[in-house]
């Protein structure tokens, strides 16, 4: 992706509904460069092309969200990638940084095993290089793509991995981490029960957000990948609760 293109990402996703011939004033490009690079961005899922625009039909949506800060994310899930090894098995949670790490890893491992909750996530990677990939059964809740419920715990027991990858929705500080889902928020921490080390993946703006509900708590996670805008409070938090913090540039 080009730096232009994710600048492109970042206003549709900030405006919802952006005209080509405003892209092409801000950009400073031609009309028919905007229309390839939007070819380009809604051919790997990241928005949708109406007549003159470019669309983001529903933010709750994991394409969508994908597309929010895509190049922090990016770097931030390669970051993360750097620490698995050829022919190892992790467990990776629904999320759009956490989608980006799945990625990378197909691309750039050698016989990785993939065990998710995410439908996305599955069908992201379906066409790259990766070992294996192990779909938990659940309940399907349609727009982020992902399984929850029960079923998540009783098919994640039947595992044990040593790093755990999930995304989050807001921290609160001497607390832990949050989501917006009990049910996503219950089956993260089934899955981290199967798991020697859980990391977080997340872009520094969730550390101005609370969730509702709580994911984890502090004491339960190891790693914490971000970016260099994480609050200096934040950041000393999470370190002196025993958390390693990997900052992205």
């Amino acid at each position: 992706m080009t730096e232009r293109q994710s600048k492109i990402l970042e206003m549709v996703s900030r405006k919802q509904k952006v005209e080509v011939n405003t892209l092409s004033e801000v950009m400073g490009v031609s009309q028919v460069t905007i229309r390839k690079d939007l070819d380009a961005l809604e051919s790997i899922g990241l928005l949708t092309r109406e007549h003159g625009c470019a669309v983001i039909r529903n933010i709750a949506d994991i394409g969508n969200r994908l597309a929010i800060r895509y190049e922090i994310k990016y770097k931030i899930a390669k970051a993360a990638a750097a620490l698995v090894s050829d022919g190892e098995t992790v467990m990776i949670e629904s999320g759009s940084s956490c989608a980006l790490l799945a990625g990378l890893l197909a691309e750039e491992k050698k016989d990785v095993t993939i065990i998710t909750n995410s439908a996305f996530i599955a069908r992201h990677i379906r066409e790259t290089s990766v070992g294996k990939v192990v779909l938990l059964g659940g309940e399907y809740q349609k727009e982020s793509e992902v399984m929850v419920g029960p079923m998540v715990r009783i098919c994640a027991r039947e595992f044990y991995v040593d790093k755990f990858f999930m995304g989050t929705d807001g921290f609160i500080p001497e607390v832990g981490f949050t989501c917006g889902d009990m049910m996503r928020g219950e089956a993260m921490k089934n899955m981290a029960e199967s798991a020697k080390r859980t990391m977080i993946l997340t872009d520094s703006s969730k550390f101005s957000q609370h969730g509702v509900v709580l994911q984890a708590r502090l004491d339960a996670i190891d790693t914490v990948f971000t970016d260099t805008g994480i609050p200096i409070e934040a950041k000393n938090i999470l370190i002196e609760n025993g958390i390693k913090v990997e900052t992205a540039e």
